[in-house]
C-alpha cells in the first residue's frame, strides 16, 4: 500500500514483514558483543551446549538464527521438549530450544537431551529471559548439568546498539528516517529494544492510517497522542 498525504484514515492492514535475519544484519555493540563473540566461535566451543540470556527483544533468536546458518541446526521451543522426540530433533547434530523453561518444561526431557548431546557430538544452544537458576527446576542431575554450561549474557541497548536498531527496525519496513527523528525518539523513548519494536510498529501502523510520511514532526505527534514522549 503506498503512502499517500491527503488521504484520510487509509485501512493499515496487517501484512507481516519480514525482518533481516542475516549474520550481516546483526548490530553488534558492547552490549551483545561477547554473545556474537561466542557464536561467531562455533564449532569451537568449549562445552556442547551453551546458554544464551537477555531479555525480550534482545536478539536471542536473530543470533539463534545467525548460528542455524553454519550449524544446520533443528528448533524448537521449550515447550516442544518430550524425550521420544529427542534423536528426531538432534537428527541434524545441532539444536536450538528456544524459551526456555516455558509454560511447562519437560525437565526428564530436558536432562536426556543434554546428555544425548554430549553422547552423539552434537551442539546444543538453548535461549532463556531468564538464568536457569530462575528456572525452579527441582530435578538435581538437570540442575547440575545447567550448572556446568556455559552461559553468556545479552543486555539491554546501549545508546549505539539502539540506535542501530531503530534503523533497522524501520529500514526493515522500508521506511526512511533521517537522523533528526532517530534523535528525537532516542532521547524519549524507554531504553530497551522491546519498546523501539513497539514504539516503531505503532509508528509504521500510524503512517499508514494517515497516509503521512515518517517525519521528525509525525513521529513527534504520534510519540505525544500515546504518552510515549517526556518533556520537551
Amino acid at each position: 500500500m503506498e503512502r499517500r498525504s491527503g488521504r484520510a484514515q487509509q485501512l493499515a492492514f496487517d501484512l507481516p514483514h519480514r525482518p533481516a535475519q542475516g549474520r550481516e544484519d546483526f548490530l553488534v555493540s558492547p552490549a551483545n558483543e561477547q554473545a556474537v563473540a561466542m557464536i561467531d566461535r562455533w564449532p569451537d566451543w568449549l562445552s556442547p551446549a551453551l546458554v544464551l540470556i537477555g531479555p525480550p527483544g534482545s536478539g536471542k533468536s536473530h543470533l539463534a538464527q545467525v548460528w542455524r546458518g553454519p550449524s544446520g541446526a533443528e528448533i524448537c521451543h521449550a515447550v516442544e521438549l518430550a524425550v521420544p522426540t529427542l534423536p528426531r530433533l538432534l537428527a541434524k547434530g545441532a539444536l536450538v530450544v528456544e524459551d526456555l523453561p516455558g509454560e511447562v518444561l519437560d525437565q526428564a526431557a530436558l536432562f536426556h537431551l543434554v546428555n544425548l548431546a554430549r553422547e552423539n557430538g552434537a551442539f546444543l544452544l538453548l535461549t532463556s529471559r531468564l538464568h536457569p537458576r530462575a528456572w525452579t527446576l527441582d530435578l538435581k542431575d538437570l540442575v547440575s548439568r545447567m550448572n556446568a554450561m556455559p552461559m553468556v549474557l545479552l543486555k539491554e541497548p546501549d545508546d549505539p546498539l539502539l540506535r542501530g536498531l531503530l534503523v533497522k527496525l524501520f529500514a526493515d519496513r522500508q521506511i526512511a528516517v533521517d537522523e533528526a527523528t532517530i534523535d528525537y525518539m532516542l532521547s524519549r523513548m524507554d531504553r530497551s529494544a522491546a519498546a523501539a519494536r513497539r514504539l516503531v510498529d505503532l509508528i509504521d501502523r500510524r503512517s499508514l492510517e494517515e497516509g503521512a510520511a515518517v517525519t521528525r514532526n509525525f513521529v513527534a505527534k504520534t510519540m505525544q497522542q500515546m504518552d510515549l514522549a517526556g518533556p520537551r
